[in-house]
């Protein structure tokens, strides 16, 4: 086993389903999610007592968790100053420091606290985080960023707290990043990185028919 010193949790996050009027209309989400100190528990299809609104889109076996990397807030808060800023504020319910979708690979999988998490896809961002930023911007400027944070299958169910290390058990073969994956999406990469991606064992299926 390799202790990866560099990632760790620095918060966990859960949020409250909440109706916002966006260009006119309701919006039901459940992307408003703030840091709780006692840690979450993961479980197979979703984070015990967080809200999922749209189970088609967020939640189920290859969208168990979101983490996002603690490293990139400080990019975004100069495109969005006039937001209150805190852990959480892009849906994820892991903020994990270190976190590099161009070393993480598809299938790699960890150890977090009691649980334990596999690598299943990179996030693809919908209309709702236009709603969390308040800025017809933020899913543009996130696909052009190009680090998408990362979701995870609960191959063990457990309590993660904020200050847990990920600790690295297996790795995924063959060699797949998020960041790769989440370009070929937008139509960047090769062929052959797009066969590799298609027939990778562990890249969920929703992934696989974006490519």
């Amino acid at each position: 086993m390799l202790y990866l010193a560099d990632m760790k949790v620095v918060a966990t996050n859960i949020g409250e389903k909440r109706t916002i009027i966006w260009k006119g209309q309701e919006v039901v989400t459940g992307i408003f999610k703030y840091p709780i100190d006692d840690g979450i528990v993961l479980e197979k299809t979703d984070v015990q007592s967080d809200n999922v609104v749209d189970r088609k889109y967020h939640g189920g076996i290859d969208k168990a968790c979101y983490a996002y990397s603690s490293d990139y807030y400080d990019r975004w808060k100069p495109l969005h100053p006039k937001l209150d800023w805190n852990f959480g504020m892009f849906g994820e319910n892991l903020t994990i420091e270190g976190l590099d979708e161009t070393t993480l690979s598809i299938g790699d999988v960890f150890k977090v606290g009691d649980a334990i998490i596999e690598v299943s896809e990179p996030r693809q961002p919908c209309m709702k985080l236009n709603v969390r930023f308040n800025s017809s911007l933020a899913v543009k400027q996130f696909v052009a960023f190009g680090h998408s944070g990362v979701y995870f299958r609960v191959l063990k169910e457990g309590k993660v707290k904020p200050g847990d290390v990920l600790v690295l058990e297996a790795k995924g073969e063959p060699q797949l990043m998020v960041y790769d994956v989440f370009q070929l999406i937008y139509e960047k990469g090769n062929d052959a990185l797009r066969k590799v991606a298609k027939e990778h064992s562990a890249l969920a299926e929703a992934t696989k028919g974006a490519l």
